[in-house]
Parts: C-alpha cells; structure tokens; sequence
C-alpha cells in the first residue's frame, strides 16, 4: 500500500543572522517538490538561549523539517538535541560546505555572525546600485545612458522592473525603458553607448494573463485594449522592430522566473563585455 504524500510540510528556518543565505537556500530545496507545499517559519537573530527557547517553542507547535546556520556552538547543541528528542530532522545548512573548505584549504575558519553581510566594496556597489533603479524606473532614464550597466526595454508587463531590481541586488546599475506604440524611444538611443540594451519579449496570452491580473489597480487605462490579446501582438511585433533597429539581444521571459531571466541578461552582458566584472 503506497504511503500518502502530505500536502504540506513545516519548514523551519533558525539563523543568528539575518536569514536571506538560509531562506534562499531552503527555497531551492522546497521548490523541488512542488506537490507539496512548504510552511515556512523564519527565525532570524536567535543569538541567546532565551531567544532560542522561544523558537524551539514554535517547532514543537508544528514540527518538520528545521535547517539552520548558527555560530554558537551551545546554541546548535541545543537546538540538535531537542529536534533529536522530538524526532524530526535538523540539519545545518553549511556544514558540509565548510567539511569540504577545511579539508580543501588545511586553514582554521574563524566563524563570524552574519559574515556574509560584512560591508565590503561589493555591498556598496549592490546599495548604489539599488539607488540607481530606484531613480531611474520606468522610463526615467539617466541623462547619460552610459552611466548605467544595463538597459531594459520592453511592452508592460515583460517584468522589466522586478528585474532591474534582482540585477541591482547583483551589483549592476540598471534602467528601464517602456515600449509604447506610436511613441519612439528618445533621441539618447541614438547616439552610442557603453550601456548594455536588451530587450524583453513574452507571448500575448501570459501578458494577457498578468495585465488581466492588474486591471483593478489601474481604473486610469483603457482596460479593454489593455488586455486584448491581438493589440498585444501588435505591441510585441513593434518591440521586436524596435530591438531590431537597436541591433539589441532579445529574451523571451514567458516561461522565466525573475532570476533565469537576470541570470539570461547577465550571460549576454560578461559576453558582450568580457572585461567587466563577473559575479
């Protein structure tokens, strides 16, 4: 008799710094069961006993799957032994990694709370960065386009700012620009420039989709030609007529995520500039 699968599951996150390592990685873990959904119950800063009994607290209210990244070793003794008791799982997300660094490396780590947040020259880059987009969102464009990294253009709802933001959290200025029918980019586009342009594309029927999910919020449009699938294909063929006469590369972000679609920009940009720095 086969076993039933659960719906869903618990799943504990228990770090002594801010919890975005951890949080990424249990994401990447979790998404690969996508029948089952995952409850998540983020802890961060759980730096004193006090603190984690609180925590321990909740995990026995709903127990599952506990992954953590601690530095105190009383604390993860701790943490270890009452999952034990409890009998469900805990596992220490980096340990392994670390196994191998030792083992690689023969050196003596000296582990440091949140030490993957430590401001060095890249997290100022990625806080400069973040401003830049901020600025210069939809359309407002820097008055020298070659003060951006990248820019991104494409018809409403081809994700052109979520983007810009996961790129600026890389480190890469990025701006991006609407294609509207009948409205020609500005003259800036014309000239040359270091800055990087790539275009967005999707099929009319995810736009479609996405716009249809936004109309309530937008009482100002003409909703009908909004969502109206043979303008969209009319607005998508003028884009590629754009990217086209910009000689840019093109992505088609139907079926992407947020991060395949960065990761796609950013492929094409350390190859069309390979002098610039990869991360």
């Amino acid at each position: 008799m086969t076993k039933d699968l659960p719906s869903y599951f618990h799943l504990h996150l228990v770090s002594d710094s801010t919890g975005e390592t951890l949080g990424t990685i249990a994401k990447a873990a979790a998404v690969q069961y996508p029948g089952v959904r995952a409850i998540e119950h983020s802890y961060p800063l759980v730096r004193n006993l006090r603190r984690m009994q609180r925590v321990i607290q909740e995990i026995e209210a709903a127990p599952g799957i506990v992954l953590y990244t601690l530095v105190n070793e009383d604390l993860k003794t701790h943490l270890e032994k009452k999952c034990a008791k409890l009998k469900i799982p805990c596992v220490h997300v980096l340990e392994h990694i670390l196994q191998v660094f030792d083992s690689f490396l023969g050196a003596i780590k000296a582990p440091t709370v949140g030490g993957q947040h430590l401001l060095d020259k890249a997290y100022f880059e990625r806080i400069e960065a973040l401003n830049f987009v901020m600025a210069h969102d939809d359309g407002c464009l820097p008055e020298n386009l070659d003060e951006a990294d990248i820019i991104i253009l494409g018809i409403s709802r081809t994700s052109k700012t979520p983007t810009s933001i996961y790129l600026a959290n890389r480190g890469y200025k990025t701006s991006n620009m609407p294609i509207v029918p009948g409205v020609p980019l500005p003259a800036e586009f014309e000239k040359p420039t270091t800055a990087f342009i790539v275009g967005l594309v999707a099929s009319a029927d995810r736009i479609s989709t996405i716009r249809r999910n936004r109309v309530l919020t937008m009482a100002d449009r003409d909703l009908d030609n909004y969502v109206d699938r043979e303008l969209i294909s009319e607005e998508i063929h003028y884009s590629r007529k754009i990217y086209s006469d910009l000689g840019c590369p093109v992505i088609d972000v139907t079926r992407r995520s947020i991060e395949e679609t960065a990761a796609s920009i950013l492929r094409l940009y350390q190859d069309a500039r390979p002098d610039v720095k990869s991360d």
